[in-house]
């Protein structure tokens, strides 16, 4: 496996096993059918880190909407390999479904390194902008109670297409992503680092997501991207991102 060495510049190096963990809603766990963007990151791990990693994670499932349920395994690449596909996503669960379980999950499964893209859904469904960022502080406290050392990258909320037409929540969308950098800010340490990823500017609505919303194969490419960018330029993890064909 890989090792982590919690240095205070933040640097990653050789000494303890890394294991990196997807949380996220709908735009992370997918729909039957789907690569998505674990499947990017997966590839662009193997390339980069090529047997010196593992994701981990108690899920395995994509979205089924005949089931409406978890229970498909019917990636669009059915090479994708089991233990890559595990992760912690629900189609329609947010910061307020995961603050529950995040410790737990980090306890069970060791992870070192947690992606999270989480927030639309919380803000389309269940907390305002600040009720969501208390379940930030609140998933990340349960997220180091079980790992004191865990690092976690935090996405943004992404541009969406009911952002375009509801003003008012594309107002609180905004003030969330003001929030999530504070957060960030005031809770990065030297020995549980946070990333804020960068929303990709040439996010587009059209081209990189099938309905608005949940991102297409261009749109995975993006967010995979975002992540790996992230964690390469701040910690020098990895490689730069190359979006590789399939």
């Amino acid at each position: 496996m890989s090792r982590i060495t919690y240095l205070r510049d933040s640097a990653v190096r050789d000494d303890v096993t890394m294991r990196f963990l997807f949380v996220g809603d709908s735009m992370t766990i997918g729909r039957a059918g789907d690569w998505t963007w674990r499947y990017r990151m997966w590839r662009h791990l193997e390339a980069v880190l090529p047997g010196s990693y593992e994701i981990v994670g108690p899920r395995t499932g994509l979205y089924d909407p005949a089931a409406d349920a978890p229970v498909s395994d019917a990636y669009a690449d059915p090479a994708f390999p089991a233990p890559a596909r595990r992760h912690l996503a629900g189609w329609g669960e947010g910061w307020l479904h995961m603050a529950p379980v995040v410790g737990e999950t980090v306890a069970a499964t060791g992870a070192d390194v947690l992606l999270v893209s989480l927030g639309l859904i919380d803000l389309g469904f269940y907390t305002n902008s600040d009720q969501t960022e208390e379940n930030v502080r609140a998933f990340l406290a349960a997220a180091r109670a079980a790992n004191p050392r865990v690092r976690a990258v935090l996405l943004p909320v992404i541009p969406n297409v009911r952002a375009t037409y509801d003003a008012p929540f594309a107002a609180e969308c905004a003030r969330f992503n003001e929030l999530l950098a504070k957060a960030v800010a005031d809770l990065d340490s030297a020995v549980s680092p946070l990333l804020l990823a960068t929303v990709p500017e040439s996010y587009d609505l059209q081209e990189d997501t099938y309905d608005g919303t949940h991102p297409g194969p261009s749109g995975e490419h993006k967010l995979a991207a975002a992540f790996a960018g992230a964690m390469h330029q701040a910690w020098g993890l990895g490689g730069p991102y190359v979006t590789r064909r399939g």
